[in-house]
């Protein structure tokens, strides 16, 4: 099944500020224990994800004790209830989560107070109904085991199944509704063009009611956390291994660039290498080549990159821009693919020749890319290399083939190798000590984002792009 597009549109009748990113690596999730059951017959859960890693492993988005809504390990996803019988009610889709450059939107209904059984369990994905697989449904008002009840509710982490995983992406918009049944509708739209937007949500929540909208930094369970419930009902959660950084502006009504998973495997990289929601590569012993999820066919964009380790040498670190056709493959090695070697040099459809100075672990390496005038313009810690002056069209680091859209890649140039990389394409995973958004308001950049160029993000996208 193929799902209608959802979010990153230019509609602005309701706006998203914020997501939060988890790294399955570093064990992250949000907690809540309600201090008493709610009702256990009818609850409703609706939440924004974004895939980070491409993995074939069980990845809770929420649930409670043996109760969850997740991505199952054939990227299906399963919305599964034990009922007070002990029976586990498992709704599973045929449907397959596989995007990492797209926001996705399911809403999971619990009603056993129906009288029709096919009502009682449904499920909802970027505004289409899902088809369950053959499963028993429950019985007429049967209760939930955990969820909706005195016991640990976790975004994110992982629960008593066996073999389950923390969710590694990112999340926004959550909301758990308690003794309510809500559909698709309450909390989302089609716009004129069919895609599937968010709404604000004006329903009831219910005692245990909750919403997340991740606008606050701090790490302490109040209304200050990021997870703090702002439903009116002061739910908030306890964070574990999460921090300010991972709160991020990439939402359903504003997607960032980041770097593509799917181009990341198919060019050599082992699906685990990207991480920080797909903003960090260690670039895998001598990848050729991971491009960014955005492509622009006009306008003019900047980007930043923060070497973190070099693997024993720059040389080995190329940065630098790409074709669609190429897609980041081999970069800098031929036409339509462009790199700045780590060693001072630029790469330019495959002649290495000295520009600028070599870069070294946290440097903050820039990247203009001026797709109207097909040009390029590389530099670190603030000043372009060679008089550089993107924003007055002149001094570029060096020209690229006009026609096709671009985008911003990263590769090993040596094979054995690994080097680390972070990308900030608006959003980034490293600490930023002075803020510079761009002309629109968008993205977070160590450095001034030079006049006329922007982030590369879904709102630039269709002013610009």
């Amino acid at each position: 099944m193929v799902f209608p597009i959802a979010g990153g549109t230019q509609d602005t009748s309701y706006e998203i500020s914020n997501s939060l990113r988890f790294e399955d690596g570093d064990s992250p999730e949000l907690t809540f224990t309600p201090s008493s059951a709610g009702t256990q017959t009818k609850f409703t859960i609706s939440l924004w994800f974004k895939l980070g890693n491409i993995t074939s492993t069980r990845r809770v988005l929420f649930g409670a004790g043996d109760d969850y809504l997740r991505l199952a390990d054939d990227d299906n996803i399963q919305w599964h209830v034990t009922d007070n019988g002990g029976t586990g009610r498992s709704f599973y889709t045929s449907a397959k989560i596989r995007d990492p450059s797209a926001w996705y939107h399911v809403v999971a209904l619990w009603d056993t107070t129906q009288g029709t059984d096919t009502n009682r369990m449904r499920l909802w994905t970027n505004g289409v109904e899902q088809t369950a697989n053959s499963f028993t449904r429950p019985s007429q008002n049967a209760t939930s085991q955990t969820l909706n009840s005195a016991a640990a509710h976790k975004l994110g982490g992982e629960l008593n199944p066996s073999n389950d995983f923390h969710f590694d992406g990112y999340i926004s918009e959550f909301y758990f509704i308690d003794g309510y049944a809500y559909d698709y509708q309450d909390f989302g739209k089609f716009d004129d063009n069919g895609v599937w937007i968010p709404k604000d949500f004006t329903g009831s929540y219910g005692s245990n009611g909750i919403r997340l909208e991740f606008k606050q930094t701090g790490t302490s369970q109040n209304s200050s956390g990021i997870g703090a419930d702002t439903s009116g009902n002061d739910n908030h959660f306890a964070v574990s291994n999460l921090a300010a950084i991972d709160v991020t502006t990439d939402t359903p009504t504003n997607n960032f660039a980041t770097l593509n998973a799917i181009s990341a495997r198919t060019n050599g990289v082992n699906k685990d290498v990207l991480s920080e929601g797909n903003t960090q590569s260690d670039l895998n012993n001598g990848t050729i080549g991971t491009p960014a999820t955005i492509y622009a066919s006009n306008g003019k964009w900047y980007a930043e990159f923060k070497p973190t380790d070099l693997a024993g040498s720059n040389s080995y670190i190329r940065i630098g821009v790409t074709s669609s056709n190429k897609d980041g493959q081999s970069l800098g090695d031929g036409n339509e693919t462009y790199a700045y070697l780590g060693d001072g040099r630029k790469y330019v459809e495959g002649s290495a020749s000295s520009h600028g100075s070599a870069i070294s672990v946290n440097d903050i390496f820039m990247v203009a890319l001026d797709v109207d005038n097909s040009k390029v313009y590389y530099g670190i810690n603030g000043t372009f290399f060679g008089s550089g002056n993107p924003a007055g069209n002149s001094n570029e680091s060096h020209a690229i083939d006009t026609g096709p859209s671009y985008t911003f890649a990263i590769a090993s140039g040596s094979g054995g190798h690994s080097p680390i990389i972070q990308c900030n394409f608006g959003n980034a995973p490293f600490s930023i000590s002075s803020g510079n958004a761009d002309a629109n308001g968008y993205g977070n950049f160590e450095y001034a984002v030079p006049s006329g160029f922007y982030s590369l993000c879904t709102k630039n996208l269709a002013e610009f792009g």
